[in-house]
């Protein structure tokens, strides 16, 4: 177990202590959460209150606090909390021990090239003509089919499956079910009244530093490439159409479904089950708010809402109406009652 001194990160974060130098922390927890041994932080000024009760061994917090009770905790005092605990959790992470070596119970083809200082886990299967860069994590229950190229560094947890010649960039995360290569959903309607499959010919071009979340699928292409640009990062539970191409630190979160040939550019933001139809192109960062559907292309820098989605204020001014749909539908009716008593006086 790693334990860390508020000495150890004061000097590592440039902060400085109010307490006791030597306490010590082996994890990170919410300063609600707090426990002897863990480090919590403090970002938000509602959560004071948990920083006097609180059972956390050490406190990060903005150097401009005082608080206004006594404080068991060490404190460390820095110039941004929030910052500093993602420095530290990089910290904790790059100083974790990495698995090396190749599991007896893995099934490497002798034809499939590894880099050096890759870890394979136990009924992993790597086909031929695979090529793993160095220092990738390959976990038990992984398939890499013939011909995947797999760039440095990568981590494949546990149950990812790469279908046959797909390429995954260095410095990938991809996260336990994740299916990369399966086929497009491609059928065409036959005179029998059933559906002839369409042959996915294509592969799946995955760019570097790009994570993907559990159980998203990424379907080949029907022909060329499906494309997710460096950077990207998707939730767990999405599905990516064929052909599709996502562009540069675009960011999607959970159950969103992008249909097939349709193009999102770069650093675009899409909430929780967005839908996205067939043959659509996304401008660049553009942002899409959850359980909206769009059908039609987006420009660049465009705020979507909605089913089928309107454009920001658009969507905002339609929802206030048709929060008052009920009530507006009454004046109506009575409106209209009048109008009819109206047009009877004046026929008379």
């Amino acid at each position: 177990m790693m334990e860390f001194t508020a000495e150890m990160i004061a000097g590592f974060l440039g902060g400085d202590i109010v307490g006791n130098k030597d306490a010590k922390v082996h994890t990170v927890s919410s300063i609600e959460e707090g426990r002897a041994g863990s480090l919590a932080y403090l970002t938000n000024p509602k959560y004071e209150p948990f920083l006097y009760t609180t059972g956390a061994s050490i406190v990060l917090v903005d150097r401009a606090f005082e608080p206004s009770q006594p404080v068991a905790a060490t404190l460390v005092k820095v110039d941004d909390a929030g910052a500093c605990v993602l420095k530290l959790l990089e910290m904790y992470n790059a100083a974790k021990p990495r698995r090396k070596g190749i599991s007896g119970r893995a099934s490497v083809s002798e034809r499939a090239q590894v880099g050096q200082e890759c870890y394979i886990g136990d009924f992993a299967v790597v086909e031929e003509e695979a090529v793993i860069g160095e220092g990738c994590q390959i976990y038990p229950q992984v398939y890499v089919g013939r011909g995947v190229r797999i760039g440095d560094n990568t981590t494949l947890y546990p149950g990812v499956k790469i279908y046959e010649g797909c390429i995954v960039g260095a410095n990938c995360i991809l996260h336990a079910g994740a299916v990369i290569g399966a086929d497009g959903f491609g059928f065409m309607p036959n005179a029998a009244g059933g559906f002839d499959k369409i042959p996915q010919l294509g592969n799946v071009v995955i760019e570097d530093d790009v994570e993907i979340g559990a159980n998203t699928c990424i379907d080949r292409a029907k022909t060329d490439s499906t494309v997710i640009r460096r950077g990207v990062k998707l939730d767990n539970l999405i599905q990516i159409g064929h052909n599709v191409q996502i562009g540069e630190n675009t960011v999607s979160s959970a159950q969103t479904g992008i249909a097939g040939t349709s193009k999102v550019g770069r650093n675009c933001f899409l909430a929780g089950q967005v839908g996205i139809a067939d043959h659509v192109t996304i401008g660049d960062r553009v942002k899409v708010g959850s359980k909206s559907g769009l059908d039609k292309d987006v420009p660049d820098d465009e705020i979507r809402f909605g089913y089928p989605a309107l454009p920001g204020m658009q969507y905002h001014r339609s929802a206030a109406v048709f929060k008052r749909l009920p009530e507006l539908a009454q004046q109506v009716r009575a409106l209209e009652k009048q109008l009819a008593e109206l047009t009877k006086k004046i026929i008379r």
